[in-house]
């Protein structure tokens, strides 16, 4: 059985919440919190599998419960939210960057068209983050800077040797699942406002929270951020996210092309599809990137990717909430370079300059 906390200071809201996860015989609910100080409490005596966390309550919010909680009794926690407002995604992504796994919408009520396929995503969603062994996060931990990659390029890859590597990449795609979001936070900070091509994202989330996803992305961005549009020309300096339910590849240009097509690894957006699309179209002439996430999807599609000369990354199991993706890749030989967020941002910002300076 999966012992779950509900922390959710509406008492209906509790009783549906109770409805719809007891509903499946794998999950026990073990106890009800009315905000986040009762949270707290209820963590230490009823040592749930995973926490359901709403954001707005009284006497303490989404946010700080979730701070509290992984620095002190580390457990799974994914935020149930009501709505995708502005002031709920501040909040939200906030609390991913506390240690929250993932972010759902609450389910629509019974006899809502959309009612059956949030109860699904809820109950997929807890089962998955269950399966996930959390690590304790420590306050006011000082961040190590990140290593001199950039100036040591030519030591890494042979085609800076030659002075050719980074003048003729005109694209770097970055795939990310679970715990993906603060990683991009982290590696987006830290890229120049002259990023010399444009970046691909595909970033495993709930429907309806892509557009505040861009948005809290753009607050550490030094360069545009956009959901990405089908046609489009992707434009150097500029960052494209994949919509929801829509798969996100390139075709010569390059131009985004968008595709309602089967999903892949049960999942649309994809990070096989961007990767495989990026291999075809492009070939040595872009950088493939591997995030934290759960299961396989895009191991093969990067492995496809250095197998046509493209620079190829996986984030180390260090910094990764779950090493499914980029350990996947690892295994396979697919990535040429296994970095922190940090370093892989250094990196990038070395093909930027190496791009500028061009050849020699």
């Amino acid at each position: 059985m999966i012992k779950v906390l509900i922390v959710e200071d509406s008492r209906v809201g509790q009783e549906y919440l109770v409805h719809i996860l007891t509903s499946d015989p794998a999950i026990q609910v073990v106890g009800l919190a009315n905000d986040g100080v009762q949270a707290l409490q209820a963590v230490k005596e009823q040592r749930p599998d995973v926490i359901t966390m709403d954001i707005h309550m009284p006497k303490m919010d989404g946010f700080e419960a979730t701070r509290r909680i992984m620095e002190s009794e580390p457990t799974p926690i994914v935020i149930v939210s009501t709505t995708t407002s502005a002031k709920d995604m501040v909040l939200t992504f906030r609390a991913l960057e506390a240690g929250a796994l993932a972010v759902v919408l609450r389910p629509q009520g019974i006899g809502h068209p959309e009612h059956e396929s949030g109860v699904r995503e809820l109950i997929r969603t807890v089962k998955m983050m269950s399966e996930i062994k959390v690590v304790r996060r420590f306050p006011h931990v000082k961040k190590e800077p990140a290593p001199p990659i950039a100036p040591g390029l030519s030591v890494l890859h042979p085609a800076f040797l030659a002075g050719k590597a980074g003048t003729g990449i005109q694209l770097v795609a970055m795939g990310a699942s679970t715990g993906g979001p603060p990683v991009l936070h982290r590696i987006l900070s830290g890229l120049p406002p002259d990023l010399a091509m444009p970046l691909l994202i595909t970033q495993h989330i709930a429907p309806g929270f892509t557009e505040g996803f861009v948005e809290w992305l753009a607050g550490v961005s030094r360069f545009p951020l956009h959901v990405a549009a089908h046609g489009e020309l992707a434009l150097p300096g500029h960052g494209y996210v994949a919509p929801s339910g829509s798969h996100m590849g390139i075709a010569n240009g390059p131009r985004i092309v968008l595709s309602d097509h089967t999903p892949e690894h049960g999942l649309r957006p994809s990070v096989a599809f961007l990767f495989r699309s990026v291999a075809q179209v492009l070939g040595a002439r872009a950088v493939g990137v591997l995030l934290t996430g759960m299961g396989k999807d895009g191991a093969e599609e990067l492995k496809a990717m250095r197998d046509k000369g493209a620079i190829t990354i996986a984030q180390d199991e260090a910094s990764s909430v779950v090493h499914g993706m980029p350990g996947e890749a690892i295994k396979l030989g697919a990535a040429m370079y296994v970095l922190s967020p940090e370093a892989i941002a250094a990196l990038l910002a070395g093909l930027t300059r190496k791009t500028k300076e061009g050849p020699g």
